[in-house]
């Protein structure tokens, strides 16, 4: 079975959509389709898994605790480790930002 992450995104959307694309034991890959998304207000991401993500279309901003804001575009690409908290400050409100996340946790 094929598909295609540039297929399926609406025009504008409330919520970002998330799409598990693969899953199996430790691992995790989810399409994230953000359209002007940002975290809320004092929210941060604290994971248990680690994750690699990167931005296939539109750009971002993050903030990784006590550091300074990173942006992202086209073909970025960056490792968060596990708790490593972290926040979505901006993604562009004028075309879908699309990133492919990876999630896994050690091995025991």
């Amino acid at each position: 079975m094929t598909d295609n992450l540039f297929e399926d995104l609406q025009a504008a959307f409330p919520d970002e959509l998330l799409t598990t694309l693969h899953a199996a034991g430790r691992l995790r890959i989810e399409r994230i389709v953000s359209h002007g998304q940002a975290s809320p207000p004092g929210f941060w991401y604290d994971q248990s898994q680690h994750e690699w993500v990167v931005v296939l279309r539109g750009a971002a901003v993050l903030r990784i605790e006590g550091q300074s804001p990173v942006e992202l575009h086209a073909g970025d690409y960056l490792y968060l480790a596990a708790h490593q908290k972290h926040r979505v400050e901006w993604t562009t409100p004028d075309e879908p930002t699309i990133w492919l996340a990876v999630y896994y946790a050690e091995a025991l």
